[in-house]
Formats: C-alpha cells, sequence, structure tokens
C-alpha cells in the first residue's frame, strides 16, 4: 500500500457509493500517480472523476485501467485525506463525495483536451485561471532606435519603469494594441502572460492597527492559550465571555503568536454578514497573507483563494462553515466563533457540523481550538463542566460599561399592534437622542399567510406544507423553501369572496410601518431579500457602522456577533416563534438568541436598553436572559435534557425518508423502523428508536417526508447500528433515505 510506484491505486468516487474502487496505472503515467491528485477513470459505460487515496497490491485480480491523471500536483494531503476519512466514517457519507464537497466549486474536471484525446493536454471543463499580460523592454533594447510615435514613448515607459501590465499601460498611453504589437514585431519589447488572483479585497483599503491593552479576565485567557501554543499540543477551549467582552482580540493576539511561530491560523464564523468586520479587523492588525472562503465570493474568487491557500501564500484564513476544509498545512489554531450557532451544520447532502470538525482537525493537528461565544451550547457549556474543555470566561464588557437592562412587555391581548406603546415610544425617544435602535423579528416578507373570512381557505403552498409569505414589494406570495410564487390574489381562490385577510407581522411590513411613524428617520431593512446579491451585507453595515442608518429592522443575520457602538435600542417582537418550534433545542435557541440581542445594545460610550415583546413573558428562557442568568439557565436545561434523554446524555441519529407518494413513503419508513429494532435485537443494548413520525415540516419541495429518531447513551453502540444498517438495509425505488447524525434540528 506505500509503494508509489505501484500499478495499483485505490480510488474514491463522488458518487452515493459506500466503497472504493481499485485500478490500475499504464506504465507512461505509473511514477505521477500519488494521493490526492484527481484521475479519469471507467465506470460502468461512462468515465467520470475520481481520486487517488493510495497504492494496492496486485493480487491476480481483474482491474480496469484507468484514462487519464488530472493534476499537476495533489490537491490534497494526507493529514487532510485522515480528516476526510474520519468524517466520511462518522457522519455515514460516501469518501467521493465528502473530498468533492472539500475541494472548491469548479475543480472538479471531468476531461481533458489534449492531442490524442486523454493523454497532456489543457484542463477543460473547470474553473479558469485569470491571466494578464506583462510588458518590459527587451534585452539590448537601449542600445537599438526605436519607433516614432507613441511607440517611442511606450519604450520609454518600460525602458523607465520595468515589467508593466497591459491594464497600466491602456492607463496611461489609452489603446496602445498595434504600437505594443509593432514594438514585439521589432523585438523592443517582450511580453508574458502570468497568472493573476481575483481578490475580493481589491476595492478596500485598511488602515494598520496595533494590539490593544487587554484587561485581567483576557490576559488570563490569552497566558492559558499561550500556554498550549508554547506546548504545540491539541487544546480545546471554550473562551467564554458576554457580549462585548473582548473575544475578537484574545482571538487577533493569540493567532499573532501563532504567526510568530510560523504556522497558520483558521477563524470560523457561522455567517458571511459576519465577516466584512472581522476581516478588516485582521488586515489592519496582520501583514501576512490573508484568504476569505464563504458564499458570496464568486465562484471565481473563492478558487483563487482556494489556491493561495494550497501554495502557502495564505497563513490565516477567515471563512464560514465549508472553510473547516480549507488546505492550511502547519495548523496551529482554528477559532469557531458564535459557536453556538446551528448554521455550523449542513443541513442536505453530506451533513456535517463544522464546529464538531474543527476539534476533530485541531486534534489531528496537534493544535489548538478555541470555541468562543456568550451563550455556548448547552452540550458546551456541560463538556467545560466536565473538564473536557478548558474554561476561559470573561465576565466583563471592555468598556467597563454594563449590559443593558432588558425588560419584558406582555403583548398578550395587543392584537394588531407592531410596536407596543412602551416600545414606541422608546424608538422616538432614542431617535431624539441621536441613537441607533435595532428592531429584530425573525420573519422575512410583509404577511406570513392570506386567509379568506367567508370559508376560512388559507393559501398554501402546493409543494411543501407550509403557508405563502406575501412580500408586498413583488406583490407576491411566495414559499420560503421551495421558492414557489403566485401574483397576490384579490378574491379567495376558494370560494371567490372579496373577504381575504393578511395576517402575520414580517420584517418588511415592519419597515412600511417604522418610515411611516418616523419619516424622518432612515430605515434600513436586513434580510435575504435585501442582501441577496454580492456585498449585500456588507453594504447595509457598513451604512450602520457610519451612523447613516437611524432604524435597522433585521432577521437573525442582525443578532449575530455585530458591534455597533451607536445601537442604544434594541427592541424584539414576537420571540415566541422560536420557542414555539417542535425541536427540543427550541428554549436553547431562544435564550442564545435575546441573550445575543441585549449584547447588540449600549456597546459604545452611551448606555443600551433591551425591550422584549412576547405572549409568553413567563418562559424560563426568556426570564434567565432578560436576568442574565446564565448558570440557572443551563441548570434548568440541563435537568430539562436528563429527563427528557436528549444530549449532552443521549446521542441522536435521525433518519429521513421522502417520496412522492405518501402512502409508500409511510410503508418505508414502517419498514425501515422494524428493520431498525431487528438489528436492535440482535445487537443488544439501550437504543431507543422512536417513530416513524410524519416530520414537523410534512412535505417538502414536492416530497412527503417521514422520520425515524434514535436515541443512545453511548456513542459508539449507535454507531455500530447506524453501520450495520448501511450494509443491510437499501429503500425501495423511489425513496430517499438520509440518515443525520448529530442533528441540530428536528424540523
Amino acid at each position: 500500500m506505500k509503494d508509489s510506484h505501484s500499478n495499483i491505486i485505490e480510488v474514491a468516487v463522488p458518487l452515493p457509493l459506500d466503497t472504493t474502487f481499485h485500478y490500475r496505472v499504464p506504465p507512461e503515467l505509473r511514477g505521477a500517480a500519488a494521493p490526492g491528485r484527481r484521475v479519469l477513470v471507467p465506470f460502468g459505460r461512462r468515465t467520470v472523476t475520481g481520486y487517488i487515496l493510495g497504492f494496492g497490491t496486485d493480487e491476480g485480480r481483474e482491474l480496469r485501467t484507468i484514462v487519464d491523471l488530472l493534476d499537476e500536483a495533489p490537491l490534497f494531503t494526507l493529514r487532510e485525506l485522515e480528516l476526510y476519512r474520519w468524517a466520511a466514517s462518522y457522519y455515514l457519507h460516501p469518501l467521493g463525495e465528502v473530498i468533492k464537497a472539500a475541494l472548491p466549486a469548479g475543480i472538479n474536471i471531468q476531461s481533458r483536451r489534449g492531442s490524442t484525446g486523454h493523454s497532456g493536454g489543457e484542463l477543460t471543463g473547470g474553473r479558469s485561471v485569470r491571466t494578464e499580460t506583462v510588458y518590459r523592454a527587451a534585452a539590448g533594447a537601449m542600445e537599438r532606435p526605436a519607433p516614432r510615435g507613441k511607440g517611442a514613448q511606450l519604450l520609454a515607459h518600460l525602458r523607465q519603469a520595468g515589467e508593466t501590465t497591459t491594464a497600466t499601460l491602456r492607463e496611461l498611453f489609452g489603446d496602445c494594441a498595434s504600437p505594443l504589437r509593432r514594438l514585439r514585431e521589432l523585438d523592443l519589447v517582450e511580453s508574458e502572460a502570468r497568472e493573476v488572483y481575483r481578490d475580493p479585497f481589491r476595492e478596500e483599503a485598511v488602515e494598520p492597527d496595533s494590539p490593544l491593552p487587554l484587561n485581567a479576565g483576557q490576559a488570563a485567557a490569552l497566558g492559558q492559550i499561550a500556554s498550549a501554543l508554547d506546548a504545540g499540543r491539541f487544546a480545546p477551549f471554550l473562551l467564554l465571555g458576554v457580549t462585548g467582552s473582548g473575544k475578537t482580540e484574545v482571538y487577533l493576539q493569540a493567532i499573532a503568536r501563532v504567526v510568530a511561530q510560523g504556522q497558520t491560523a483558521l477563524v470560523l464564523v457561522p455567517e458571511i454578514a459576519l465577516t466584512p468586520q472581522l476581516v478588516n479587523r485582521f488586515r489592519r492588525r496582520f501583514q501576512c497573507g490573508i484568504a476569505v472562503l464563504h458564499s458570496g465570493l464568486s465562484d471565481g474568487e473563492r478558487y483563487d483563494e482556494w489556491r493561495r491557500i494550497r501554495r502557502g501564500e495564505a497563513t490565516i484564513v477567515i471563512g464560514a462553515r465549508s472553510a473547516i476544509f480549507a488546505p492550511l498545512e502547519r495548523l496551529g489554531m482554528i477559532v469557531v466563533d458564535e459557536e453556538h450557532e446551528s448554521s455550523y451544520k449542513q443541513g442536505e447532502g453530506f451533513r456535517y457540523n463544522a464546529r464538531d470538525l474543527a476539534l476533530v482537525r485541531g486534534k489531528i493537528a496537534g493544535a489548538s481550538v478555541i470555541l468562543g461565544t456568550a451563550t455556548p451550547q448547552v452540550t458546551t457549556w456541560h463538556a467545560a463542566a466536565s473538564g473536557k474543555l478548558t474554561l476561559l470566561e470573561l465576565p466583563e464588557r471592555v468598556n467597563g460599561m454594563p449590559l443593558p437592562p432588558a425588560e419584558l412587555l406582555d403583548a398578550r391581548g395587543q392584537r394588531g399592534e407592531t410596536l407596543l406603546s412602551p416600545l414606541a415610544a422608546a424608538v422616538a425617544d432614542n431617535l431624539d437622542r441621536s441613537g441607533q435602535t435595532l428592531l429584530f423579528l425573525n420573519r422575512r416578507g410583509f404577511a406570513t399567510w392570506l386567509t379568506c373570512e367567508e370559508c376560512g381557505h388559507v393559501l398554501r403552498c402546493p409543494n411543501c406544507a407550509v403557508t405563502l409569505t406575501y412580500h408586498q414589494r413583488k406583490n407576491r406570495h411566495i414559499c420560503h423553501y421551495c421558492d414557489y410564487a403566485i401574483p397576490a390574489p384579490s378574491v379567495c381562490p376558494g370560494c371567490g369572496s372579496g373577504q381575504v385577510t393578511l395576517l402575520g407581522l414580517g420584517t418588511e411590513q415592519v419597515e412600511m410601518r417604522m418610515r411611516e411613524r418616523f419619516p424622518e428617520a432612515r430605515v434600513e431593512r436586513m434580510d435575504r431579500d435585501t442582501t441577496a446579491g454580492k456585498g449585500g451585507h456588507a453594504r447595509i453595515l457598513r451604512r450602520v457602522a457610519e451612523r447613516k442608518t437611524d432604524i435597522l429592522i433585521g432577521t437573525q443575520m442582525v443578532a449575530k456577533g455585530h458591534d455597533f457602538p451607536g445601537i442604544t435600542l434594541v427592541g424584539i417582537l414576537s420571540v415566541e416563534s422560536s420557542l414555539n418550534i417542535p425541536d427540543y433545542r427550541s428554549g436553547e435557541r431562544t435564550f442564545q438568541l435575546v441573550t445575543q440581542l441585549i449584547g447588540r445594545a449600549g456597546r459604545g460610550e452611551n448606555p443600551g436598553r433591551v425591550l422584549i415583546q412576547t405572549l409568553t413573558p413567563e418562559h424560563y428562557a426568556l426570564t434567565h436572559a432578560v436576568a442574565g442568568d446564565i448558570e440557572g439557565f443551563y441548570a434548568t436545561e440541563l435537568a430539562f435534557r436528563r429527563d427528557a434523554g436528549y444530549p449532552p446524555f443521549t446521542y441522536l441519529a435521525v433518519f429521513y425518508l421522502t417520496g412522492t407518494s405518501p402512502s409508500a413513503t409511510e410503508a418505508e419508513s414502517d419498514r425501515l423502523a422494524a428493520h431498525l429494532r431487528d438489528l436492535r435485537a440482535e445487537q443488544g443494548g439501550r437504543i431507543e428508536i422512536l417513530g416513524p413520525v410524519a416530520a414537523p415540516l410534512a412535505k417538502l419541495r414536492g416530497r412527503f417526508r417521514w422520520q425515524i429518531l434514535l436515541k443512545a447513551p453511548n456513542r459508539s453502540a449507535l454507531h455500530r447500528l447506524l453501520l450495520r444498517n448501511q450494509r443491510t438495509y437499501a429503500p425501495s425505488s423511489g425513496i430517499r433515505l438520509h440518515v443525520d447524525v448529530d442533528p441540530v434540528d428536528l424540523m
């Protein structure tokens, strides 16, 4: 298996297959075959791209021969392959698809163009490499006469300035293609095409800054992290700091130590909305290469950033979930900022959790891993209390200001009021004081459903088991799951009555009402509708930071880690929408959300205030959040989890079955549940099998959904059962089966 000149290679293909394959390598390619390179292989009646994993031995097997090798250098290292293998095994996902997900979009090329069809030639079908032409005066051009006119000016410039790009010459001399061509013909000028990166920072300049003084808590935390870095060993930390406590400054100074030791660092953020502020802070602090990986970049920019990292030109990588696979070598530190966020979990396909993979990758690399948050996951809190993570606490804000007071406003009996009187008065007063206001509502659109007052008909999506949301600016009712949309009807589609009513509040409606109520205020909305397109998040956040926005209305993306000193009032609307989700984590998520929103206020010189409109003011998640009682909340929540048998006291996996026939999908879920119970009986142990039941979202994108929940007191027993099921069960035709290990929601 270790012979690099073996004529047998092990290959993973990016297809839903739980095995790898062996192929022969022809003599002319044998010396170039290496783990990490892509390869074209015959597979059935077609040719597909695969990934070389290693070498095999010739045991007399009848093996097919590869068609071609695709890369001049490996795309991944053996250490990265170790992470891929672990993830494929843990999340029960095909290794080839894991590798494909880890590589940037556009790199999975299907063919080669060459003189013989499959040997030599230029890579095709993938992401293009951008080049620019550079001109310079030819050797000996100084002694030779120059042509007249623009050609003479160009040559004089090149003699003095040296190498110059086409773009620069065009800026200086206008259209110069013809004289440059003439200079080349006379051998007075040489040209060369050079590769250039698509730079996401190309229009942004920053002023360098210096490390800030640390308070006692920050200094103590940094000291413990530094000790682990100096020891060069895997060390997981929970950096628990109240909002505004300076966690980012601890990250910056710890990473400065990593860079000084000649190592690299990876910083994960849960949302691309958080990236602009964080990237700017890092660019001001560090002069080394910084790369960014997130879905807000174009495919070309992502590809170029990946190549910079692979070539060792980036020392620090900042990115969202998929950046966990960034090809960094000499990794010394991984930071997972806002570690509690559920967006670290991939919801479809390869359902990995980047937060958890950070710990795995840190262990493989012998790196320090910092999980930073003001509101840790219940499982993280329990792990720190159990000694599995080293707890580092930052109990005070760096500016010395206290956390803002928060108040619950009882909205029961206040039907139709967007802002209750106390909150409306507070917004008006805050405007008078030139303070900025943040209003949070986790529902986009104008109204959440349309109903008929005559027959009770509700406008629903035909593809999903949800109501259609009305968007006033588009005058359409839209499904937020499948994007099905219809024009807004003026009469009931069921009975033809004109008595149709819009119900439910969305951010678009709140924006309209704020503009009507406060016509002089500069009102901004930040949700998925207003941030679509490249740079959408950054544009809105920049206006808030520059005090060009008086009232910011938004969904969850406004609650996550933003630092705006001008925000002195936060209003939270309809917070019970997260409490009423049928999921065991609803209380935890609501506590985290409200606590994070409380932390958005009063981060500058002026004190803040938070008002929370709710129909459930007595709920423990809200009362503990308002009181700032983090220990009380986790004690209550852990007691509930222990009694109900949920993490951290059990381990979970969910099977999702989907199909176009409701009866066939239900019947298949019954068959799978019976099979799982048979396997449990053979294996033994205390694994609980709940269901099958229709999923809370019983129909999604035209497919009916059923689910089965597995709960086990230990991880190994659960994985043995899952692996045995994977090897012994195949769903019927037309049924899709997915397993989600360690689910973060049960929808």
